[in-house]
């Protein structure tokens, strides 16, 4: 932290008189004499900053930096403006927790309220809460919110994204929940096995949208057939389509779910990320983790508090059904400056360049000799079968300095585009993708 000072020899004996030690040794006379380390520990000699400046960046000149990016399956390239980590990088906001004493932090409180806010507003939803960890997480929590003595089971569909799958199913062996999955068809949710397979009664069901292949799934009919049968509906969205197209909540959904990296969060390797949720007020008492909540002091001014904390797992650990007491703070300020900055046209905008570029890509990809595998409405991503293996494509683009798409097997890749690619961009890989597979693209 920039404003940290370490204490000087003098506080730091005056600290050790404080509570009647007279050497630092004092602090360690109930560990055992023999396991005390008496010579320091077996270390190189300390660097200079020089030096540990060129080693760190000796190190990271190792990692494979790509210019140009057409993938995604979860974490997006997005353009995030300059003001974002302008304010997150700021000291008085770099926290990953949700404080407890609401008198002496209610600026990192109104920020999560602030987001909680704005996630309501994005998703058509009454109440969100904090966050939680991931998306996969979020997805994998609202079972829980959904489960009672009438109604269980998680049913998911089998276009959500495999990742996520797998923390459900790991979620659901823990609380001894049913977990069935919901077979696809020609790349979407399939609605007839639905009916068929979710019995009435269930919990809930979860889809994704756009799914993982891209596709832009029937929502309106999933969700109409979900509650034909008692359950809960719970929506995976991308967030940046919601500056496009319909909220969740304007759906019908009852939970809206998922991952909020792509709200001005660097790739950054894999995390750390963001999970969102949001509900109706039918079901804002079951939501899990934090919750900020508006009210007044006893001076009539605005404040803020954590509220709602009997439904919390450290309040009430018998009877909770999420062991979550945290939340992504950090990741949430980082969301609602980027909302801010953006506004409701900005988001739209991202939103259509991607998809005008993803249909774009798709043509020169198409022209380029590979093959669309689904013939359905698609957002950003995409998937491409070719009668040339995989790899080979992907290690063509690699070589010119392009991370293609995510190779799904041997010969499908899962191709994405955001408001970052451009047209040049797109059709050197293209024309890349054509050497490989001996077609030829007309110039643009």
């Amino acid at each position: 932290m920039g404003s940290f000072i370490p204490g000087t020899e003098k506080e730091q004996k005056e600290m050790l008189a404080a509570i009647g030690a007279g050497s630092f040794d004092d602090l360690f006379t109930d560990v055992p004499e023999d396991v005390r380390l008496k010579n320091g520990l077996d270390l190189p000699e300390g660097l200079s900053e020089l030096e540990v400046s060129r080693l760190v960046r000796s190190m990271a000149a190792e990692n494979k930096v790509f210019d140009t990016i057409f993938r995604g399956a979860g974490a997006y390239w997005h353009y995030i403006p300059s003001i974002v980590r302008e304010v997150t990088t700021n000291e008085k906001f770099v926290t990953a927790y949700t404080p407890y004493q609401p008198e002496i932090s209610q600026g990192v409180l109104q920020s999560i309220f602030e987001y909680q806010t704005m996630i309501c507003e994005l998703t058509g939803m009454d109440v969100s809460n904090a966050s939680v960890y991931d998306g996969a997480t979020a997805a994998a929590e609202a079972a829980a919110m959904c489960a009672d003595r009438k109604h269980t089971g998680y049913y998911v569909s089998a276009t959500v994204d495999p990742k996520v799958i797998d923390v459900i199913r790991t979620y659901c062996y823990g609380s001894g929940t049913e977990l069935v999955i919901i077979p696809e068809k020609d790349g979407l949710t399939d609605l007839e096995a639905l009916k068929q397979t979710v019995p009435d009664h269930a919990a809930a069901v979860l889809f994704q949208q756009p799914n993982y292949y891209g596709l832009l799934e029937p929502a309106k009919e999933l969700i109409e057939a979900i509650h034909e049968k008692d359950a809960k509906a719970v929506m995976s969205v991308n967030p940046t389509t919601l500056g496009y197209l319909e909220t969740p909540g304007e759906l019908g959904a009852d939970i809206a779910v998922g991952e909020g990296q792509p709200l001005g969060i660097d790739m950054a390797w894999g995390g750390p990320y963001l999970g969102f949720m949001a509900t109706g007020q039918k079901l804002e008492r079951k939501l899990p983790g934090r919750i900020i909540g508006q009210t007044e002091d006893d001076q009539g001014r605005r404040a803020f508090v954590l509220t709602l904390q009997a439904r919390e797992q450290h309040i009430r650990r018998e009877k909770a059904s999420s062991n979550i007491c945290s939340n992504q703070a950090l990741c949430a300020l980082t969301a609602a400056v980027y909302l801010t900055a953006m506004g409701p046209e900005g988001l739209r905008d991202v939103a259509l360049q991607c998809a005008s570029k993803a249909h774009y890509f798709r043509d020169r990809l198409v022209e380029a000799g590979l093959t669309v595998k689904y013939d359905g409405e698609f957002f950003n991503e995409f998937v491409t079968v070719s009668e040339i293996g995989s790899e080979e494509i992907l290690r063509a683009l690699q070589e010119n300095g392009i991370l293609g798409g995510l190779p799904l097997g041997d010969r499908e890749i899962l191709w994405c585009a955001t408001e970052m690619n451009t047209r040049e961009d797109m059709d050197r890989a293209a024309a890349i993708v054509a050497g490989v597979t001996g077609k030829e693209v007309s110039a643009k």
